[in-house]
């Protein structure tokens, strides 16, 4: 007896219509463009690893959210983020690569943890990471945020800032203090002050067994206003008092020095102090970008500047900086918001070929030209009638359809209709190309999201 099965797709996984994946696939193919122009390598690491190699820091969350089983004697477990996968894949390769190694990553993440709106299970992150052999120029800590900012304005975004800061910075500062709770602590708690406010953070600090002098003075360190010139003249004040306070400081002068130079407008980034990454992973410089129109998000593009990439694999030193864009996230929650450019990847085609006679030849002619000339043409092959292929046409959002009937065939011409204004008008094929093209070219340059519309 046959039975058919519900389908349904398991919570936490996205899966899109196909006018919502060509934009996911938009984005996408923008990232891959502009990373590539700053000479970053395409990386592919396996979704699957030996559960040694990929949970070798162990411990955590981590190790509660991934996904492991066995399959015969091998104990198998799902890659988590791309940063570990990277890790193992430059210890691996160590003598193959050219350092500094640059790579991107655009690829598929599991986490075992609570499916909820924008947050998946299976999800895209979006990584690019810079990797030295025993040293790393500050000057690439520079270049990441540059990179964010480019990425970001391809994408049609320009209301976001891109918040920086330098870990050696709030190290040493915690050091001048009377507290004797370690640096990293503190960073823990003031990493939260976004969420949770400045007062539960002096809450959290006075648990610990801070000081309410030494908290007087945190918090009004952290909490500094002021454009990038005032900020970096202020903490001019502290130079001298902690060696690992002026690293920092020269450090964060540097990068917000050659982001000018890399043509990134103040507008678009400044200091905070109240960056910290609670990650320990993080030793320097350490980026947060936020939509400003949308503080609630949170960050949609972080990361920064680590010592030590591959510590559990090799002891060779492999410093590196980078960031991570959380793809799906940040594309769950622009759809959300409607910040996508209905004119642009509408569509997977640029005419849709509705051949008018039985024999199909000329359609078949017709389209290979137009894809010989770079055009992504579709032929309608079902013997259906006009009315229901040009109502096809409407719903792919063709825009143009090419109609090929015995008249038209029989001049060596086709008629192009205009799925937008409604206008038909006939051309040789070669003519026909030179109005595909370029309406095309016009659609490229549309971006994927148009935020002006929707800025407060």
């Amino acid at each position: 007896m046959s039975y058919t099965v519900k389908p349904r797709t398991l919570s936490g996984f996205m899966e899109l219509l196909p006018e919502k994946q060509l934009q996911f696939e938009a984005v996408r193919d923008v990232l891959t463009r502009v990373y590539s122009s700053y000479g970053f390598y395409p990386l592919d690491t396996p979704i699957l690893e030996a559960s040694e190699v990929l949970l070798a820091k162990g411990g955590g969350e981590t190790e509660k959210q991934i996904y492991r089983f066995t399959k015969g004697d091998t104990d198998l477990a799902m890659r988590f983020d791309l940063t570990v996968p990277l890790a193992k894949y430059v210890a691996l390769n160590y003598g193959s690569l050219s350092f500094p190694f640059r790579r991107f990553q655009i690829g598929k993440v599991y986490r075992g943890e609570r499916a909820q709106k924008g947050r998946y299970r299976e999800f895209y992150q979006a990584d690019i990471d810079i990797i030295g052999d025993g040293e790393l120029s500050v000057v690439n800590e520079a270049e990441i945020p540059a990179i964010i900012y480019n990425t970001f304005k391809a994408l049609g975004l320009r209301r976001f800032k891109i918040r920086v800061n330098n870990r050696k910075l709030l190290s040493g500062f915690f050091q001048m203090l009377e507290s004797s709770l370690p640096a990293q602590d503190m960073m823990r708690v003031i990493d939260k002050l976004d969420k949770i406010g400045m007062e539960k953070v002096a809450e959290e600090l006075q648990k610990m067994g801070v000081s309410q002098a030494d908290i007087d003075l945190i918090g009004g360190f952290i909490t500094r206003q002021g454009t990038v010139a005032e900020l970096l003249a202020g903490l001019e004040d502290y130079r001298g008092r902690n060696e690992l306070f002026d690293l920092g400081l020269d450090e964060l002068g540097t990068v917000t020095r050659y982001l000018g130079a890399f043509g990134v407008p103040e507008e678009n980034f400044g200091i905070d102090l109240t960056i910290a990454r609670g990650l320990d992973y993080y030793t320097g410089t350490v980026y947060e970008t936020t939509m400003l129109d949308h503080p609630e998000i949170g960050s949609v593009c972080s990361g920064g500047r680590y010592d030590n990439l591959a510590e559990y694999y090799t002891n060779k030193k492999l410093p590196g900086v980078g960031i991570s864009i959380g793809l799906t996230r940040l594309f769950y929650v622009l759809d959300e918001m409607g910040y996508f450019n209905k004119e642009a990847a509408s569509s997977n085609v640029d005419v849709l070929v509705l051949p008018m006679t039985d024999d199909l030849s000329a359609a078949v002619n017709f389209a290979r030209q137009m894809r010989e000339q770079g055009l992504r043409a579709q032929i309608y092959y079902e013997g259906k009638k006009f009315k229901a292929k040009m109502a096809y046409a409407d719903k792919i959002k063709a825009p143009y359809a090419a109609i090929l009937g015995e008249d038209e065939i029989a001049q060596n011409q086709v008629a192009l209709k205009n799925m937008a204004t409604g206008e038909q008008l006939s051309f040789s094929y070669s003519e026909a190309a030179d109005v595909l093209k370029a309406a095309a070219a016009e659609k490229a340059l549309l971006t994927i999201i148009n935020e002006v519309d929707h800025a407060e």
